[in-house]
């Protein structure tokens, strides 16, 4: 009789519990889309809070030039409510590009610390 001292040692895994495995797949999984949602989170914020600061402005200057064009159409007939009316309208504007100069960044900061 022959004894072999060689022994052949499979390498297959088998954990111990299949559940575990599915866990950390989707564990996985979840981080990649945490991630990724993330970083579009970012980006769409970043974007969405330039085209709003451009868009106030937009309508901050409208607002301004229509109140000039009222404050001088008061001066021109002597007219008290429409140097008024003006004098508000150009306020409003001013307020408007203001707003957004400095409040619109402040709102975009909070947006990202959320993220």
């Amino acid at each position: 009789m022959e004894i072999s001292n060689t022994m052949t040692v499979e390498a297959v895994y088998k954990p111990k519990h299949k559940w575990l495995t599915k866990c950390s797949k989707f564990a996985k999984k979840a981080t990649l889309f945490a991630t990724t949602f993330g970083v579009m989170a970012t980006s769409f914020i970043s974007t969405a809070c330039t085209v709003l600061k451009s868009v106030i402005c937009l309508i901050g200057g409208g607002v301004g030039v229509w109140g000039i064009v009222n404050l001088l159409e008061g001066y021109g007939n002597d007219n008290p409510g429409a140097k008024s009316q003006g004098m508000k309208q150009l306020m409003a504007g001013l307020g408007l590009i203001l707003f957004a100069i400095v409040l619109v960044p402040v709102l975009q900061n909070m947006m990202t610390g959320a993220v």
